[in-house]
Order: C-alpha cells, then structure tokens, then sequence
C-alpha cells in the first residue's frame, strides 16, 4: 500500500504497473445547452457536485456500470453513451480509482433525488468548478468539446497536488 509519505507527485508513481483499487464510471448528460450534474448524497465526494457515476461490479463492463449508476442515482435511462477516456486518480492515503468518462445527449425519463444524489442542471457555460473536484475544471471542458482524454492525479482528500492531462 502506499503511503502519505512517499506520494506527493505523479514521478513517485509506477504509472506501468498501477492497478486502481477501484475501476469506475462518470456520465455527462448534456441537452439543450445544459448538463445534468448531481450533488453527492454520500460516498466519496459526499456534498460535491459531479456527473453521475460509480464502481463497477464484477462482471460488468464500464459502459454496463455507467448505464447502471445513472439509472440508481437518477432513475433515468441514458442512451447512446459516447466514451471521451480515462482518468485515474492516486490518493496519498493509498485508495486508487480508475474512471472511465462517457456523455450522452439522451436519456429516457425523469432525473429524480435519490437517497445516492440530487439531479440539478446547470448551463454548460456556468459549471459549478468552485463546488466539484478540482480536476474537472481541467479535463471537463474538453470532454464537453467532443475530445477523448487521459488523465492522472494524486490527491490529498479534497486538495490535488499533481496532475497530467493528454488529448488522445
């Protein structure tokens, strides 16, 4: 396990042989010039703003698991998921998350609080960064342009201390 001591860059990392903790999904739902985002109930990021999303069960692929957390934490159905990357996520305290970010322009039925997230919609030019993780600032935006990226960030709970971002 890693520890507080030894992480404070993406360098004191073994990128090659990095194995995430937890394999993981986020979904963008973006219609009409807005972006359906939730606040988090609880769980990791509990009282931030995010998409929807979260760990895959065993068995399932990302695109599944994406479909399936936008279906628990909102009770609606996306469609026609379109996969923008990876971002993968090294915290000093040792837990590891790998997310695979998808967006959708459709969905079928009613984005409705659930006990995991409250559904709030936003314009696409007046995101809530000030409210998120302080990587969405960073990779969000080109994600919302079409483009697929990956990413890489070590984090000390809520304040990031490195990242790397590239364009595929």
């Amino acid at each position: 396990m890693l520890t507080h001591a030894k992480i404070n860059s993406l360098e004191d990392i073994d990128w090659d042989n990095w194995q995430a903790k937890d394999p993981a999904t986020l979904v963008f739902v973006v219609k009409d010039g807005q972006i359906l985002l939730i606040r988090k109930k609880r769980g990791l990021g509990a009282g931030k703003i995010n998409g929807p999303g979260g760990k895959l069960e065993p068995g399932e692929t990302p695109e599944q698991c994406a479909t399936r957390e936008v279906q628990e934490e909102l009770h609606i159905t996306p469609h026609n998921l379109t996969y923008h990357g990876e971002n993968l996520f090294q915290f000093v305290n040792g837990y590891s998350i790998h997310v695979h970010v998808y967006t959708t322009g459709s969905f079928e039925g009613t984005p409705t609080e659930t006990e995991e997230a409250i559904p709030v919609w936003f314009p696409v030019d007046a995101i809530p960064y000030s409210e998120m993780w302080a990587d969405d600032e960073i990779w969000l935006p080109l994600v919302l342009e079409g483009k697929k990226i990956h990413g890489r960030y070590i984090f000390d709970d809520d304040t990031m201390l490195d990242y790397s971002l590239t364009e595929k």
